[in-house]
This record gives structure tokens, C-alpha cells and sequence, in this order.
């Protein structure tokens, strides 16, 4: 198992480098591509983005497979081992994500209980989690890991002592949730609001009558035409150019304003946490609403049981199925490190799933887009081995509660 090296910042990260730098240091793009790695050096995500629930339905994931996954804030990959996998290989290129993934699974295994891990992992502003760590879920923690938790931060505090506050506040996408509520109440609106709706027509109201005019505001629309306005979200420059080759105006303000309103207005507030993460910075607590997948009750025994199937990686997903034998991968969630990509390294990509892959294995993946980010650019070797599910990953997209992406795809290895 690959080590992460703490505080690895981006200079030092190669894999990291190689993965997104595509120009020129002095080039527009260039500068934008090392900003955006800088940024990206740190935790990103301390939940991730993307609906597990989805991610099963698309992968039909059932007792047995294995998988090859990116870890990002490692809820999903939690969430898969209650479906009871054989194994679970998580990469990631940012060693930040690695520890955070390396804590969840030593929380799962180390505390006694379902509500001491909700209590560890998703409560806000509660005391005892540094004690349960150092007492417990330290000594079950690789010394790496361990090491990166206990490092105190310039401020004299240890870094796990976030989980005593709210750790979802932190990394680069909750400092761009918080920039989003400041932004909103400098225009007198409260994102919070939302959390009063008590039903879907009147999350409805709420969003029509004061979040969506937000995105009419000079102010808004000028630093939604900055492709580093979004770099807080965890997307790059070349993701950037995907959102706006859908744009009308030169802002992506439209296209966000669509997706927000997805995440706002299509579901449930009771029933996605998602919202309640970008609204009200928090999870859900009582009968507000449900947590995710992987913090509910009825899956805590399984996940519990089926920790010690992952293996997480600071790694590329190409330089882990390189070290596969072939035919002995059965699902693949690429989450949309493809929109970051070159046609070279999606070909490279490719060929390693397809070496790797077994018969009838699945590739999930999303798009900040709509359209696939493949066609049209893998070999056509490689894409005749491939059937893509376009009418099933149009219906599970509408289904996807985090309403970020513009779209989700099921590719299953041809008979």
C-alpha cells in the first residue's frame, strides 16, 4: 500500500502535476492550471460530491465484485462495502483524501457503536472525538495516517480536532460553500432559509423567489466568468471550458443556476443530504432528514464487517490497474477525473480497464457536461469493446440528488 507523505504540496506532488498540468508555466493556461493544482494540494473534499445511491444503481453492484474506485471524501466507498464486494481498491492523488479515507475506515472499525461513529463523523460542535480517536481509532490508523491527524496546524490545534467542530466547513469546497452564503447575505439573502420548507413547493418558492435571482447579480455573474471562481468546487480549468461550452452568455451563471435548482427543488429536503450540506452547512440531525448512505443504521453492521476489504492507494487509477493481472476488475467509478484529461491519458486509461476488465464489468462515471467525455475520443479498438447504457444513464442522472454534474454514464464491457 502506497504511503501519503504529509503536507505533500502540489510542487511536491508528481502524480498530481501529471495529472493536470497540460500547458505552458507562462501561458493564461498554464497559470490557471498551477493555481488550481496549489488549491487542489489541500483537502478538497471532505464529503464527496457524487450520489452513491445512483453510483450502485448504475454499477448493479452486488455481493462479490470487486472495485476500483476514487476516493475523494471516501463516503462512497463506504457506502459500496454494504452491497458486500469481495474488494475495494480506492486511489486518490491527493494524500489529504487518503488520510481522511484511512480515518473513516479506522472509524468504522474502531468505535463500538452506529451512533459513536454518526456522533464522529457527522455531528457538529460535540466533544469527546479527540478522545475517541486518541483512545480507540489512533491505534488502528497506519502510522502515516496517525501522523497526519495528530500534526498541529499553525494555529496550536491538531488536525483532528476538526471533528469536534465541523469538518465540512473546512477543506477547499466548504471555504466555497461559505463564500457562496456570504456572497448571498451581502445581498440580504439567507441560503439557510431553505431549511424552513416543508415541502417541495415550497423549497420551490424559496428558491424562485430569493436564491435565483442571486445569479442575475453583476456581482455574481462577473465571478461566475473567471474560470477561478470555481476552482473552490474542485474544478479545473479544462472542466471549466466543458461548463462553458453549454453556456449562452459568457457566464456560467445560467448553468449553475439550473444545477442549484436540481439540488434545491427535485428532491425531498428530508431526503438529501446533499442540500443540506450546500444550504445550511450541516447535516441533517433528528427527524430533519436522513444522513448518507453510509451513516444510516441499517448498513453500519455490513461496513463494519467489511472494512478490512479496501485498499487505499496514493495512486493514479492507470498506474493501479497497470499493477492488475487482466481480467479481474469487475466495476470501475471514474467520479469525473475524465473531464481533466487528455486524449493520451484517456486512451491510457482505457486500455488498462479494458485489460483488467471481466465479462460484463461496468464503468461509471459523471461529466460536468452532458454528453460523454469519451466518444468520439478513445481509439476505436478500445470503444468497440464498450456499450454504452445511454437511455438507463439518462434516467439514473435525473435521480442524482448532489445535482452538480450535467451527466452520468454506464459503459458495460461488450459480449
Amino acid at each position: 500500500m502506497a504511503e501519503l507523505v504529509p503536507d505533500a504540496g502540489f510542487l511536491k506532488n508528481g502524480k498530481l502535476k501529471n495529472a493536470l498540468l497540460q500547458h505552458k508555466a507562462l501561458s493564461r493556461n498554464g497559470l490557471s492550471e498551477r493555481l488550481f493544482g496549489l488549491l487542489f494540494s489541500g483537502l478538497v473534499y471532505p464529503q464527496i460530491w457524487e450520489d452513491p445511491d445512483v453510483d450502485m444503481a448504475g454499477m448493479e453492484l452486488s455481493p462479490g465484485h470487486s472495485i476500483v474506485c476514487i476516493g475523494s471524501g471516501g463516503c462512497n466507498m463506504l457506502a459500496y462495502l454494504s452491497r458486500h464486494p469481495s474488494s475495494i481498491d480506492v486511489v486518490d492523488l491527493n494524500p489529504h483524501h487518503i488520510a481522511l479515507n484511512r480515518l473513516k475506515l479506522a472509524a468504522f472499525r474502531s468505535l463500538p457503536g452506529h451512533s459513536d461513529v454518526v456522533r464522529f463523523l457527522a455531528m457538529e460542535n460535540v466533544s469527546g472525538n479527540v478522545e475517541a480517536f486518541d483512545r480507540v481509532i489512533a491505534q488502528n490508523l497506519d502510522a502515516t495516517s496517525r501522523t497526519y491527524w495528530q500534526k498541529r496546524r499553525w494555529n496550536g490545534q491538531r488536525r483532528i480536532e476538526v471533528f469536534e467542530r465541523n469538518i465540512y466547513r473546512t477543506g477547499l469546497l466548504g471555504r466555497f460553500i461559505a463564500v457562496g452564503h456570504l456572497l448571498a447575505r451581502l445581498h440580504c439573502v439567507q441560503l439557510t432559509e431553505l431549511a424552513n420548507a416543508k415541502s417541495l413547493r415550497e423549497q420551490r418558492h424559496v428558491f424562485d423567489t430569493r436564491i435565483a435571482p442571486l445569479f442575475d447579480k453583476p456581482l455574481i455573474k462577473w465571478l461566475t466568468s473567471r474560470k477561478s471562481s470555481l476552482f473552490g468546487l474542485g474544478i479545473p480549468p479544462q472542466q471549466y471550458d466543458e461548463l462553458a461550452s453549454i453556456a449562452t452568455d459568457g457566464s456560467i451563471a445560467p448553468v449553475l443556476r439550473q444545477r442549484l435548482e436540481k439540488l434545491a427543488c427535485h428532491f425531498p429536503l428530508k431526503d438529501n443530504y446533499f442540500a443540506w450540506q450546500a444550504f445550511m452547512r450541516r447535516y441533517p440531525t433528528g427527524d430533519e432528514g436522513s444522513l448518507p448512505t453510509y451513516l444510516k443504521a441499517e448498513n453500519h453492521a455490513a461496513i463494519r464487517e467489511n472494512v478490512d476489504r479496501v485498499q487505499v492507494h496514493h495512486a493514479t487509477f492507470t498506474e493501479l490497474l497497470a499493477s492488475k493481472p487482466a481480467d479481474s476488475v469487475d466495476r470501475y467509478v471514474l467520479l469525473d477525473a475524465q473531464d481533466w484529461m487528455t486524449d493520451q491519458q484517456l486512451n491510457d486509461l482505457w486500455t488498462e480497464i479494458s485489460r483488467t476488465a471481466t465479462g460484463g464489468a461496468r464503468v461509471i462515471f459523471r461529466t460536468a457536461a452532458e454528453k460523454s467525455i469519451i466518444e468520439g475520443r478513445l481509439s476505436p479498438a478500445l470503444r468497440a469493446q464498450w456499450t454504452y447504457l445511454e437511455e438507463r444513464s439518462h434516467a439514473l442522472n435525473l435521480q442524482d440528488r448532489s445535482a452538480i454534474y450535467g451527466g452520468f454514464h454506464i459503459y458495460v464491457r461488450s459480449a
